[in-house]
């Protein structure tokens, strides 16, 4: 079965999905991590890919930027393609200067202003959690692979762009507890959290409120493969 958002048929996906935000970081996860990858749905340029790690199915989708995006993507894995895991691999802005650009770090929870999860299914929370079993099998492959991961707190925010009378990265910092953010872990923990699934947030630090530092398009492209590889390492 397919959808008008996903053209792969049902066991066109794997069980275990690492999902990056950027098509092209899935293409090169694809092209350079899976033994013969296949390209199972590029509707919307949402390119998807599945194919063999180490013995093991994995498959690799974009889930584009944005909770909406996300929200829409993982539902479908979750509830019509029958996947099980899902470990979002994105990029975060540092609040705080102990990370620094290219650190991975591991949400061990996710606090967000979102209405997602209200608009969704009348959900009040806003902290939302990681499966702790899949979050354990991250931190012990990381052990194992000698990778440095931090577990944090992310926030997990619906603008970009916010205007100068809103709280700035400090106050949410100082409020919440949260050392960085992105824009998608909180609509895929809501959705695995209804749909009685697994779901994990890896990110690399891409940039940095405090400092300003920035990583190039290409960079968070092509060069945050610590990440990529302790996710796909978890998934065998």
């Amino acid at each position: 079965m397919s959808t008008p958002h996903n053209q792969a048929c049902k066991g066109d996906i794997a069980k275990n999905v690492l999902m990056p935000g950027d098509p092209l970081r899935a293409k090169f996860i694809a092209e350079n991590f899976l033994e013969n990858p296949r390209l199972v749905n590029e509707v919307r340029a949402a390119y998807a890919y599945t194919g063999m790690y180490r013995g093991k199915v994995v498959s690799v989708m974009a889930s584009g930027m944005g909770m909406p995006s996300m929200g829409i993507y993982s539902y479908e894995l979750f509830s019509i393609y029958d996947v099980n895991n899902i470990i979002r691999i994105g990029s975060s802005g540092a609040y705080v200067t102990d990370l620094n650009l290219y650190d991975v770090v591991l949400a061990e929870s996710v606090w967000s202003e979102s209405s997602f999860a209200r608009t969704q299914n009348g959900s009040s929370d806003d902290i939302l959690y990681p499966s702790r079993e899949l979050n354990d099998r991250i931190l012990e492959t990381a052990k194992k692979l000698g990778y440095l991961l931090t577990p944090t707190r992310v926030h997990s925010s619906d603008v970009f762009y916010c205007e100068a009378n809103m709280d700035d990265y400090r106050e949410i910092n100082r409020k919440h507890q949260c050392t960085c953010v992105d824009m998608e872990s909180f609509a895929l923990f809501h959705n695995a959290k209804v749909l009685n699934k697994n779901a994990a947030c890896l990110l690399t630090i891409s940039d940095s409120f405090p400092t300003g530092e920035k990583a190039s398009a290409k960079e968070r492209q092509e060069s945050f493969t610590t990440m990529m590889k302790i996710a796909l390492e978890a998934c065998v």
